[in-house]
């Protein structure tokens, strides 16, 4: 059950990147607005992300929508309840533990402190996935822009766009 979960998300990741990809925005534009929603999607936004992205791509033409979006498929809200725990742990090891507050019990009072330090270690996480993301999702746009698939993909989509304007 659990092999079939992780290879049906592999499988929506890899789709998502690839039409991220298949755009017609520069490899640098499609690892940037891939990175910027990396950035916000591991921030605790609370849904507000969505609409800053709206914004975003109403705001710049350079920002590709589709690499945006799969940001937030790699950063589900499945995956960010594990994102929120590491970001906890890093605030604590930086900032120390919150007094009064054990694993079995946590008190209303201390809440700012611990909203403290897991800000802080989100913050860092964000930072950090955001360098990577835009790394890798460039190397990929830059290898798939020199396939003979990636070619032949883009033929055809330019052939089809032919097509219907005819």
């Amino acid at each position: 059950m659990a092999s079939s979960r992780l290879g049906s998300y592999r499988a929506r990741i890899r789709g998502a990147l690839r039409t991220a990809l298949e755009e017609e925005h520069p490899p640098k534009e499609v690892s940037g607005s891939f990175a910027l929603g990396t950035f916000i999607t591991m921030l605790p936004t609370l849904g507000t992300g969505l609409v800053l992205f709206v914004v975003l791509v109403a705001i710049f033409d350079r920002i590709s929508k589709v690499a945006l979006l799969a940001s937030v498929v790699v950063f589900n809200p499945v995956v960010k309840w594990g994102v929120y725990g590491a970001s906890f742990a890093l605030g604590v090891a930086i900032l120390g533990p919150v007094e009064g507050v054990s694993p079995t019990s946590a008190s209303l009072s201390a809440g700012p402190d611990i909203i403290v330090r897991l800000l802080v270690g989100n913050l860092i996480l964000a930072v950090i996935a955001t360098v990577i993301s835009y790394f890798v999702v460039y190397r990929l746009a830059v290898a798939y822009r020199h396939t003979e698939v990636g070619e032949r993909i883009e033929e055809a989509v330019h052939d089809i766009a032919d097509e219907l304007k005819k």
